[in-house]
């Protein structure tokens, strides 16, 4: 399974679990559906900030050189899109069977709320990841690169 879809798959349900969460809250308390909203948003967002800063610690271990990194900003970005479009296909689908969940028509679901869903996962990810990647580098040491001499000692290919 590939990186990207692994989280994709866990954030997808977190969101729909987010959701299930929020219309029960709020059917329970509606005075207070906007605190309720906003601390559950900020408990998905922070899920995906500890996932980001464990990759980006991980990754700056592993690799010293930033150059030689991976990519974890398409990593996150497929898997944002892919919980979006997933959360959206299935929070419509329950709300079908459960009027509790606050959801929209279909097409809503899968463009709007995904864009919303890819977003959030996206950002909250790679400020895990840049936090996780500083973290190791302010303690490293210097690196060092192959072929210290001519004026092009940094291209090694």
């Amino acid at each position: 399974m590939s990186r990207w879809l692994l989280r994709g798959l866990v954030f997808a349900a977190s969101m729909v679990i987010v959701r299930l969460v929020q219309g029960a809250l709020i059917g329970l308390w509606e005075s207070q559906a906007l605190w309720i909203s906003l601390v559950l948003v900020a408990l998905f967002a922070a899920g995906a900030v500890f996932w980001g800063l464990i990759d980006g610690r991980a990754d700056a271990q592993a690799n010293p050189d930033p150059d030689r990194r991976d990519d974890y900003a398409m990593t996150w970005r497929l898997a944002g899109l892919f919980a979006g479009v997933v959360s959206g296909l299935v929070a419509w689908f329950i709300s079908l069977f459960y009027d509790s969940l606050y959801a929209e028509g279909f097409i809503n679901e899968v463009t709007t709320f995904a864009a919303c869903t890819a977003l959030l996962t996206f950002v909250s990810a790679i400020i895990g990841v840049t936090v996780g990647r500083y973290l190791v580098d302010r303690n490293a040491p210097p690196v060092q690169r192959h072929g210290a001499e001519g004026p092009r000692a940094d291209t090694d290919v």
